[in-house]
């Protein structure tokens, strides 16, 4: 997806949603998955599109929302590497919202930020709004520069060593959008990892990306009450290599004190007692108890045993996503910011079949996060693949099918964007089994 700079040998330009950019010519441009970063090389990684692309629809919907206040957005693409994310708020975000945004992109790498800056020359916001700085210095050193109302952090494995001096740097009112390539400590996979930089455990199963994400956010909201403020997920999503959290910064300390409610523990074949304790807690629905469900969530205070391999957490136990946030990221307004549009003098020589490959990737990133919305505060995130096995039925019912038949009951559910094939819903255990029993019956 790129093409030679015929008048600067050594250089290739690409696209990415709307926004061409320039990057020395290498093989690995273009290729679809994660690429190790080398010193002295401009670091892009195509499989971090999509993220990028729910980072303007998500930049977006907060200006619409009011929930980055009325003056300048002081924004800070820190780790930025080619200095992609934050063009690409400039150039996508319609022009009165982008004149709004003053943005710095930060790196120790000289060499990456002056290939940012020359794209951004070559390849301008559409508009001509909107205002790009830059400094090559250290991402903890630059947040506490001034006040932000958004702050990217994307490192190269995990991003605890930034969380406390960036939530330090946050105005009253922001959003931030933190990335964890770490997954191996945050899924379970290295335990000792994860319990000493986030201080938790997590079960190795079909859910181990989700309680992932779940562990990363209640180690941010640990940071956050530190210095008096609170978090509020707005988007929470395991693509491919990565976890990317997205989440309201909210300064008060009344806020900030009711801690403890959100964070706790996931359980794998819960007890009876567990159960209950979770129906009396608000964690799961009320429920006769014929069937017990494959999970649970249990408040901070319930007495666990900590060697009990069934445990992951403490982890957040409350919603991961706001509905308002993710209803907004639907395809059509997805093309609307970022899907490129076809000319016959493109300045990167694409053919109308290249736009539309490009267009659809920028679909693909969205898909099913607008209609999981009016469900992403469930309790219950089901892979098909587990309810089969824990039923006994064989091959996995289709998750569209099972969705149909509680939403038939008069239940909540959708299906999930979760990486996996996987359902959420609010609806009675019982309720689950008798839905998958309709769909595909024991064998």
């Amino acid at each position: 997806m790129t093409s030679r700079d015929e008048m600067h040998p050594g250089r290739v330009s690409h696209r990415e949603g709307r926004t061409g950019m320039l990057l020395p010519e290498s093989p690995e441009v273009g290729i679809r998955g994660p690429i190790m970063k080398e010193a002295g090389r401009v670091f892009y990684n195509p499989s971090m599109s999509g993220s990028r692309t729910r980072s303007v629809l998500l930049f977006r919907h907060s200006i619409e929302a009011g929930l980055l206040g009325k003056g300048t957005i002081y924004a800070l693409d820190g780790l930025t590497a080619s200095g992609l994310r934050a063009r690409r708020w400039l150039n996508e975000l319609p022009g009165e919202m982008a004149q709004r945004i003053s943005a710095t992109i930060v790196d120790l790498d000289g060499e990456s930020l002056e290939w940012a800056l020359k794209s951004h020359e070559r390849y301008p916001p559409n508009h001509s709004k909107g205002k790009l700085g830059h400094s090559q210095s250290d991402l903890r050193v630059e947040v506490l520069s001034s006040g932000r109302h958004w702050i990217d952090i994307d490192p190269y494995g995990s991003p605890v060593p930034f969380i406390d001096t960036a939530l330090q740097s946050m105005a009253r009112n922001g959003v931030m959008e933190v990335s964890a390539t770490d997954t191996a400590a945050l899924t379970g996979s290295s335990k000792t990892a994860l319990m000493r930089r986030y201080g938790a455990r997590v079960l190795t199963d079909s859910l181990s990306h989700d309680s992932g994400m779940r562990v990363l956010l209640a180690t941010l909201s640990r940071v956050a009450a530190r210095h008096d403020r609170s978090i509020v997920p707005l988007l929470s999503v395991w693509d491919s290599h990565h976890l990317r959290v997205s989440f309201r910064v909210i300064k008060g300390v009344s806020a900030a004190n009711n801690l403890e409610e959100s964070i706790g523990w996931r359980v794998f074949s819960p007890s009876k007692e567990e159960v209950v304790a979770s129906m009396d807690a608000g964690m799961y629905p009320k429920s006769s108890l014929d069937f017990l469900p494959m999970h649970c969530m249990l408040p901070l205070n319930f007495p666990l045993d900590m060697k009990d391999q069934r445990v992951s957490g403490p982890l957040w136990i409350g919603s991961i996503g706001d509905d308002e946030a993710m209803s907004s990221m639907t395809e059509e307004r997805a093309l609307e910011s970022c899907g490129p549009v076809f000319s016959p003098d493109d300045p990167l020589g694409w053919d109308e079949k290249r736009f539309e490959m490009e267009r659809k990737s920028v679909v693909r990133s969205v898909r099913n996060f607008s209609k999981e919305s009016g469900v992403i505060a469930s309790r219950h995130l089901i892979v098909v693949d587990d309810l089969a096995a824990w039923l006994g039925t064989g091959a996995p019912p289709s998750p569209r099918k099972i969705v149909q038949v509680l939403k038939d009951a008069g239940n909540s559910a959708e299906v999930s964007s979760y990486g996996r094939p996987s359902f959420r819903t609010d609806s009675s255990w019982e309720d689950v089994v008798e839905a998958a029993m309709a769909t595909h019956p024991p064998m």
